[in-house]
């Protein structure tokens, strides 16, 4: 039975009446909340209606690498491919593939051999190309998983999937689920920070979309905060000249107060949001100024991290900031670093996307080590999919080398957090081709990162037109080959 629209509203008025006005309605327990300690914000109280795993992580770093890097490049090592460098591609590995519009109809195109050479590293003997040598010095630190696959072939879709479980924007990304939760260990910095990066050189077109670190039909406040490079590090924090500490403090007492009185009449829970970011911002002015102070780092860490660490913007600098943001407290950050898109550009661009990532994302490892916290927190390095065991191009043409987009086996390597150190999951067929053991989904990743934290990914839901939505949608499963 459809009730009448004018009836339906008188009740929901007179709902909202009754809780804004009770001494127990839901207007101030959402204020006290918000305003108060995060719920959970010792990292250690995990609801139990989300989970009863013990968490082997508090804290999650996510070296996202825009644009897709070559696996059969860097970590995922095939002598058979490199003995059939300028042959076909066997037509029985094409039958209902999908590659991007670049490439088109595969058939014929010349398998590629990897530009340099590869060797084994450390104890546990992983393979790592030559243009990682600081990837490669830290390889007994580091789970790799070659035997990723994806649904999605182009790179916005991909990275949407990789990120909120959807390839559509709207979905709330992996920080905004954390941050819904598992709370804040700290109240004066955001639970979840995104910083993005990108080779000035580059002519690789990646697009940084806010749909990458948004919170979707979570509340807001779980959205990623986007630091800048400079001295402004979060836009419009800083008070405009004229405007006192003090006065900025009276003058949110004000909109506070105004803020409360509409949320008691509505109870409308982005109202309480925006009453726990005005304030989050008002404590940022100090603590965000601190944060991107590197000057009293000691030069020997300043060194592991590379020239690049002095440049604001760069991804060395942002791989710093990313230790100290883990250090006070941030459960998220992602890094986004654009430019591994190399359609025509494998014997320049590739290179300096290396030399780029590689020192600081080892350096990012070691000094998590160095200061006990690689244990509890996870780090993650890999792009949406990788690229093809295929030319794209003419093989004649060195300079224009390239290798198109590549969802059916690709890798990604982990470290910390509870993952297995010094090992492989996982392997790709004998040309990197499709995954020929202990394949991992997507989903399945998902699943494992959440489950790392201490969360069934099954559990954590939100409920949004009618449905319960979770990060894994209705697939996944903890790969717990993986796990320490």
């Amino acid at each position: 039975m459809t009730m009448h629209p004018i009836t339906e509203r008188q009740l929901l008025v007179n709902r909202r009446y009754f809780f804004g006005k009770s001494a127990t309605g839901i207007g101030m327990a959402a204020l006290a909340s918000l305003l108060g300690e995060d719920a959970f914000a010792n990292g250690d109280e995990i609801p139990a209606a989300i989970t009863q795993i013990a968490p082997k992580a508090k804290r999650v770093i996510y070296l996202f690498q825009n644009g897709a890097p070559s696996h059969v490049e860097l970590f995922d090592y095939k002598p058979e491919l490199a003995k059939r460098h300028g042959e076909a591609v066997p037509d029985s590995l094409l039958a209902g593939k999908r590659f991007s519009t670049m490439t088109g109809n595969a058939s014929g195109k010349k398998l590629l051999a990897p530009l340099e050479p590869f060797q084994n590293h450390g104890k546990s003997g992983a393979t790592v190309s030559s243009l990682m040598p600081f990837t490669a010095g830290i390889a007994d630190e580091l789970c790799f998983v070659k035997s990723m696959f994806t649904e999605q072939v182009n790179h916005a879709p991909a990275i949407n999937f990789f990120l909120s479980g959807n390839q559509l924007p709207g979905r709330p990304t992996i920080g905004a689920w954390l941050s819904y939760g598992l709370g804040s260990l700290n109240r004066n910095l955001p639970t979840f920070v995104a910083m993005t990066s990108v080779n000035p050189a580059t002519t690789c077109g990646q697009i940084f979309y806010d749909s990458y670190w948004s919170s979707g039909f979570l509340p807001s406040r779980h959205q990623g905060v986007k630091l800048h490079a400079g001295s402004d590090p979060v836009l419009y924090l800083n008070n405009p000249q004229g405007v006192s500490p003090e006065l900025r403090r009276n003058m949110l007492d004000g909109i506070a107060q105004l803020n409360q009185r509409k949320l008691e009449e509505s109870g409308d829970p982005e109202v309480a949001t925006r009453i726990a970011q005005y304030e989050m911002a008002y404590r940022m002015q100090t603590s965000v100024p601190e944060l991107a102070d590197i000057s009293g780092e000691p030069k020997e860490v300043l060194d592991m991290y590379g020239p690049d660490v002095n440049k604001p913007g760069t991804f060395a600098r942002n791989c710093l900031l990313a230790r100290r943001l883990v250090e006070r407290g941030t459960r998220f950050v992602q890094l986004m670093h654009a430019g591994w898109d190399q359609h025509k550009s494998l014997t320049t661009e590739l290179y300096s996307q290396c030399k780029d990532t590689d020192q600081p994302s080892a350096a990012l490892v070691k000094d998590l080590k160095m200061r006990g916290l690689l244990e509890d927190t996870l780090v993650i390095w890999g792009g949406e999919f990788g690229r093809t065991p295929f030319i794209q191009g003419d093989l004649n043409d060195r300079p224009n080398w390239g290798r198109d987009h590549h969802p059916y086996a690709f890798t990604l390597w982990m470290a910390g957090g509870g993952v297995k150190a010094g090992y492989t999951h996982g392997e790709s067929d004998e040309l990197g081709f499709n995954v020929a053991k202990e394949g991992v989904h997507v989903h399945d990743f998902q699943a494992t990162l959440l489950h790392l934290l201490g969360i069934d990914h099954e559990k954590l839901t939100y409920k949004f037109q009618g449905r319960h939505y979770r990060l894994t949608d209705v697939h996944g499963k903890v790969v717990k080959a993986v796990l320490a």
